[in-house]
């Protein structure tokens, strides 16, 4: 990747990076699924990461809190670097929240039952505290009504809102969204992506893989655009949109804009 692909992408020189991926390759067997990844994320920094399917994109944010492992390189979260320490692991997922294409809760566990939960195990949150906090990310949400239900009785939408207030009930510091919206139905996916706009709006560092284009157009501040387990361009989303300097990636916006 030239200079020329990302002379206005990268963060400033004197922003400490709170994620940095330098020189990082992952292989699946013979596979290899990530090739020599420099990315830097700073502070409050809303990154969108697209791509086709089988580029690396969600392998990436994977590897950023240790769900899959990196052979060559080095990642580094808020000053911890990625080793097989499973201490440091631990410490970098309090940190990180995550939310995937499936939802990923207990379905014996009403919904308070599963924002509470790791509050009170990870960070030894006092049960009373964690049910306020929970309660305040609800509101959040937009389903504050919801408490009490099992996930089984709650939508796609609704779950998925549950699964992102799950993950601010530990008070991360990075969010990483893995497709949110692709397992939804296309009248839930305006909602979904509402919240995280929100949270986006106050501040918060995020990466987001996704295919919804208008989204990262509102949203992001850099659009990361991968294929073959490579970073092939980055910028801001005006001139990633606009501008694109791979053709490559011209390619891509013109199918994912014409569906």
């Amino acid at each position: 990747m030239s200079a020329a692909d990302v002379d206005q992408a990268q963060p400033d020189a004197d922003r400490a990076p709170i994620v940095r991926l330098a020189g990082v390759n992952k292989w699946f067997g013979a596979f290899h699924v990530l090739k020599d990844i420099d990315l830097d994320v700073v502070r409050g920094e809303r990154i969108v990461i697209c791509g086709p399917s089988g580029s690396g994109k969600s392998t990436l944010i994977r590897c950023i809190n240790r769900l899959e492992a990196h052979q060559e390189g080095r990642i580094v979260v808020d000053g911890i670097e990625l080793t097989d320490d499973l201490k440091d692991i631990d410490a970098i997922r309090r940190e990180v929240g995550m939310v995937f294409q499936a939802f990923n809760l207990f379905p014996h566990l009403t919904v308070m039952e599963n924002l509470t939960l790791a509050p009170i195990w990870v960070r030894k949150t006092p049960k009373a505290a964690a049910e306020e906090t929970a309660r305040y990310f609800l509101d959040r949400v937009h389903i504050p009504e919801q408490a009490d239900k099992y996930p089984g009785q709650l939508s796609g939408g609704q779950q998925q809102r549950v699964a992102i207030a799950r993950s601010l009930c530990m008070r991360p510091k990075i969010m990483l969204f893995d497709e949110p919206t692709s397992s939804l139905d296309p009248e839930m996916v305006a909602e979904v992506l509402e919240v995280i706009a929100e949270l986006a709006a106050e501040g918060m560092t995020m990466l987001c893989v996704t295919h919804e284009m208008g989204f990262a157009r509102q949203v992001a501040n850099r659009v990361i655009f991968m294929d073959e387990g490579r970073i092939i361009e980055q910028a801001p989303p005006e001139r990633f949109f606009s501008d694109p300097k791979s053709e490559r990636t011209r390619q891509f916006i013109g199918q994912v804009l014409r569906r």
